[in-house]
């Protein structure tokens, strides 16, 4: 996509959310548009196709917080129709356009990412007077989001899974040129194959994307009939993504260089992987510790004792419970939890659950009367009586 089209593109209106969206809303419109509009979901349909593009290249740039904020000072740049001088019409200007073009800037890039150099790449040249020209510079590939479903046992160990992507690449059936097989496109007769040209503004000349060939450098007379002339369609792959031991649900992971593809030489973009966690019917999940209720009978908590209790993947294991143990009380199985980035474990997280029979008869009923009848004196309630007549 050209600088001119970066420009005049409304990306806010593509996504369908205000000028002041935050990060969250923007993420929010683009998933919901991405699921109705994605190529896997509308085939044979090539608006849908068209509008998921577009979706995407809007995501692109709201969703980075410096590409967006370059995006939204070049739309307020020409607005009104150009650059403006400064007070007094001495020629100077009110802020730094030092700062705001500076072509040796790292980060995102205006209109294509890291492969090159900001908003001095689309409007360079701009205090050159003597008319100089500015070859197309390489474009960093779109990032690309997906999402996958793990078990809990799989997030916890670590698991290798299989992710189909659809992303923007190079058209296979022309190469990538946007020419039809067995035509060749020409360079363009306006910007002589740089791709922008120099417009006088004042008393300095603004360098701009080519009209004619659009910031390409080349005219396609005979365009090809998959990709349109634009050298650039939706390619689906499946590739084989490590997904780190100790994940945790909705964690958001980036795999650099396996998003989309660059054009003209430039670097891909990132892969962003959205991770959702099954529950365990047995086991929970506090940061790189693992949660487990055991049942206890009430001897063993009143006498204590030990208590075998399973773990995750492994064999069990045995705690000593003291006497005593309230229901309700924490004990912990150190290093049985989840994997830590450094390889270590967090522990399990026992809890202690006082189970009472539903039906209580013979011996055990006979049992269970005379320990009240000799406990008949101490009320477990009192404490609580008398804090309440204090306060």
């Amino acid at each position: 996509m050209s600088g001119k089209d970066y420009v005049e593109k409304d990306y806010y209106k593509v996504l369908g959310v205000p000028k002041d969206a935050s990060t969250a809303e923007i993420k929010k419109a683009y998933r919901k548009l991405a699921r109705e509009f994605h190529p896997d979901a509308n085939k044979g349909n090539p608006e849908a196709e068209e509008r998921f593009k577009e979706i995407s290249e809007a995501n692109d740039v709201l969703s980075d917080t410096k590409r967006r904020k370059e995006y939204d000072e070049a739309r307020a740049l020409f607005a009104n129709g150009g650059f403006r001088t400064g007070a007094g019409g001495n020629g100077g200007f009110g802020f730094d356009l030092g700062d705001l073009f500076n072509g040796g800037q790292q980060g995102g890039t205006f209109g294509g990412g890291g492969g090159g150099g900001g908003l001095g790449d689309v409007f360079g040249g701009i205090f050159n007077r003597g008319g100089g020209t500015r070859s197309a510079q390489p474009r960093r590939g779109a990032d690309v989001e997906s999402e996958v479903t793990l078990s809990f046992v799989e997030a916890v160990e670590g698991t290798t899974v299989p992710l189909r992507m659809t992303s923007q690449a190079a058209c296979k059936a022309c190469a990538g040129t946007g020419a039809k097989a067995g035509t060749t496109p020409r360079v363009c007769p306006t910007c002589v194959g740089t791709g922008h040209v120099q417009r006088g503004q004042g008393g300095f000349a603004l360098s701009e994307p080519c009209r004619d060939c659009k910031g390409r450098g080349l005219i396609v007379d005979d365009p090809c009939e998959v990709c349109h002339g634009s050298g650039r369609a939706t390619s689906a792959r499946t590739m084989q993504v490590r997904i780190p031991a100790g994940v945790s649900n909705d964690q958001r992971i980036r795999l650099k260089g396996k998003g989309a593809q660059g054009e003209r030489g430039g670097n891909p973009g990132d892969l962003y992987v959205t991770v959702h966690v099954q529950d365990h019917p047995v086991f929970g999940r506090k940061g790189d510790n693992l949660t487990v209720t055991v049942p206890v009978s009430f001897p063993e908590a009143a006498l204590g004792g030990a208590i075998r209790v399973p773990t995750l993947g492994g064999p069990p294991v045995t705690l000593k419970m003291p006497p005593g143990t309230a229901n309700g009380r924490t004990m912990r199985a150190r290093g049985k939890g989840a994997v830590r980035k450094d390889g270590t474990r967090g522990d399990l997280l026992v809890t202690v659950e006082v189970a009472v029979p539903p039906e209580t008869e013979g011996e055990a009923l006979t049992a269970l009367e005379q320990y009240r009848d000799a406990t008949a004196d101490q009320d477990p309630r009192a404490a609580l009586f008398k804090a309440a007549e204090e306060a």
